[in-house]
């Protein structure tokens, strides 16, 4: 494990009873849009960091997609769906999330969440707002500055 992480990739692993793992996925952290654009010097540490934890706060606070129901909202005994499902950290990393996601402004949140959160590449970006080429850059940059101020980075 300490060999991938140091290689850029992490392990993630599902937990089952008595702690122990039931599956694991390698993810190899390079390959998102925004650490790839850091390692070629087109971002800043700073808006670097900042972007990490807006997605961090994204997916800790499960709003991604989901693929299938979700099971564990339905609930039998007619209660409320919504009541204690989500957790005290996940409430709060969605707050987080809002809140910074507000701080960059109107017009920048749909270029961060589409290459910070959704991982979508530059180009594709650029090419969904009929952008010119390489104006992404410079919008996200000014998204992540805003995000990297919010957070105190």
């Amino acid at each position: 494990m300490r060999e991938l992480v140091e290689r850029g990739l992490g392990e993630h692993g599902v937990l089952g009873e008595r702690g122990r793992a039931r599956r694991s996925v390698t993810v190899n952290l390079r390959e998102s849009p925004l650490s790839w654009l850091a390692a070629r010097g087109l971002v800043t540490a700073r808006q670097l960091a900042a972007g990490e934890r807006l997605r961090a706060d994204w997916e800790r606070a499960q709003l991604s997609p989901r693929v299938t129901m979700a099971w564990d909202r339905v609930r039998v005994d007619g209660g409320s769906a919504d009541s204690g499902d989500a957790t005290t950290a996940q409430l709060s990393a969605k707050r987080r999330f809002d809140a910074a996601v507000a701080a960059a402004g109107p017009g920048l949140q749909d270029v961060l969440w589409r290459v910070v959160c959704a991982g979508e590449g530059l180009p594709a970006t650029e090419k969904a707002f009929g952008w010119p080429v390489r104006a992404g850059r410079v919008v996200l940059c000014l998204a992540l500055d805003r995000v990297a101020a919010w957070y105190g980075v």
